[in-house]
């Protein structure tokens, strides 16, 4: 079924078709009917099966004829409000609507000025908006419709507190649309507080890796991580690598020893200043980098085309967060290959994950490559000056020892 059959206008078609997709998903075919008909509406499905598009389309549609504030999407990080908004703007490029953005991170006064250029959408994260509502720079009194995007990830955040607070702000009657990945508890009680019968679409098994992506566990020594991770850039045919560490350092550590051994890498994480992570996302999607270091902050709702390879450089903790990390490629229905460097320490997190997918992940070796090497002496900060210089038992630190 091609767009113009779901009931959008022919602006609106025009948009996504210029935006380079002719099919809808199947969650698009499912929601998009709803969502102009002005239901209440859950979806959950898989990463990258055209969500955002699956919303974006039919409010534009409802709105394109009207001034003002009327829509707000709320949304849990930066990266990801950023990117709506410019999906709406690529949607909406035969319309007159208009979209603003706020988030944390960067200077309130550009986004004082796009949300007094009265624009009918609002992309926000929930701190920044509350800081403009005290500061009365929006007025959320005419909202028809309340978007709530990565709800699971909110309550993940801990944002579910403000969220509350921007529901008590909004017009009691509006139409509320819920989109997650996953329904946890806490948020299957936020829908029955807020949702008024509201239709459940639900695409694929929310449990499972999309069907494109292949996966690979390479078993290596801990120590020899860096050195694998090499050995599969230099024989693997890739167009962008997406590397997943578990923590803002060794992200740091990882992309720095890349960038030594002459690979054009860039990183992503929470430490970045918003100016160096959107950088580095453009400098991603455009090319310029075909390697990312990042941790899991991007692997949910991150939205970028033609990533080849995931690579677990370190395994994620969960089952769930291995989903999310490999769902970055594969998106619309494409392929991709989800590599796993798996430590003799971290085979009891794969059990676990083969447990939760019900299949046992291929284990593979890589030709030639010295799996023997010994590990490195480990090093220590004592030196032996120190010993001689100063009294184990003096009192008084850093009191040079008497000769007798």
């Amino acid at each position: 079924m091609p767009f113009s059959e779901l009931g959008l206008s022919h602006l609106i078609v025009r948009g996504v078709r210029a935006a380079g997709y002719l099919e809808p998903t199947p969650i698009q075919s499912q929601a998009i009917p709803h969502i102009l008909a002005g239901k209440d509406l859950i979806g959950t499905a898989q990463t990258g099966t055209g969500k955002t598009a699956a919303f974006v389309l039919p409010i534009l549609d409802r709105l394109k004829d009207k001034q003002g504030l009327h829509c707000l999407i709320v949304t849990p990080t930066r990266e990801l409000a950023a990117q709506i908004e410019t999906n709406v703007r690529d949607y909406a490029r035969f319309t007159q609507t208009r979209c603003a953005v706020v988030y944390g991170g960067v200077a309130m006064g550009p986004q004082i000025a796009a949300l007094r250029s009265k624009p009918q959408i609002l992309v926000a994260t929930p701190g920044r908006l509350l800081d403009h509502v005290n500061r009365r720079n929006v007025d959320l009194s005419y909202i028809e419709i309340l978007v709530l995007d990565e709800a699971d990830r909110m309550l993940d955040m801990g944002f579910l507190p403000d969220i509350r607070r921007i529901l008590h702000l909004l017009p009691k009657k509006r139409q509320n649309l819920f989109f997650a990945a996953t329904m946890p508890r806490e948020i299957e009680s936020l829908t029955r507080q807020t949702l008024v019968n509201p239709v459940v679409v639900t695409i694929g098994q929310r449990t499972k890796p999309a069907e494109g992506v292949s996966q690979f566990l390479y078993p290596v020594p801990r120590h020899l991580k860096m050195a694998m991770l090499l050995k599969l850039l230099k024989i693997t045919s890739y167009t962008s690598v997406l590397i997943f560490t578990r923590t803002k350092h060794g992200a740091d550590r990882v992309a720095r020893d890349l960038n030594r051994n002459g690979h054009q890498v860039t990183c992503l994480h929470g430490n970045r200043s918003q100016n160096q992570r959107s950088h580095s996302l453009h400098g991603f999607r455009t090319g310029r980098y075909r390697v990312m270091v990042a941790t899991d902050l991007a692997s949910r709702g991150l939205d970028v085309e033609g990533i080849s390879h995931i690579i677990n450089y370190d395994v994620p903790e969960t089952p769930e967060a291995y989903i999310h990390r490999i769902g970055r490629t594969a998106r619309a229905q494409a392929v991709g290959d989800a590599f796993t460097l798996v430590a003799l320490e971290e085979e009891d997190s794969i059990h676990l994950i083969e447990r939760h997918l019900q299949q046992v992940l291929p284990r593979v070796g890589v030709p030639d490559f010295e799996y023997s090497a010994p590990a490195p002496p480990k090093t220590s900060t004592f030196r032996p000056e120190h010993a001689r210089r100063y009294g184990n038992g003096n009192k008084r630190r850093g009191r040079p020892v008497r000769s007798r």
